[in-house]
């Protein structure tokens, strides 16, 4: 529990001080190393109210980080479900 508060809060000082790309990538790996981690969907939303902008690519959607995160989320627990990946409690 102790290296899941941690984690959080290396991703919230990622949103704040890193560029977005490294933010994403940490919130990708805590979702595959930690189960149900909904706490980067929650990270990457603060980061899009914080950052975000309408993009005109992704049909002027702001909230494209938050879009992303749910997706992927869904995605990675789908695997997980369908492989014998231990993930840390």
């Amino acid at each position: 529990m102790t290296v899941r508060i941690i984690f959080f809060i290396i991703l919230l000082a990622s949103i704040l001080f890193l560029p977005f790309w490294v933010s994403f990538l940490l919130a990708i790996i805590g979702m595959v190393f930690f189960l149900y981690y909904f706490e980067a969907i929650f990270i990457l939303f603060i980061s899009d109210l914080l950052y975000g902008a309408t993009e005109a690519r992704y049909f002027n959607l702001t909230f494209v980080s938050l879009v992303l995160s749910v997706i992927l989320f869904l995605a990675i627990q789908f695997l997980k479900k369908r492989s014998t990946f231990q993930s840390i409690q």
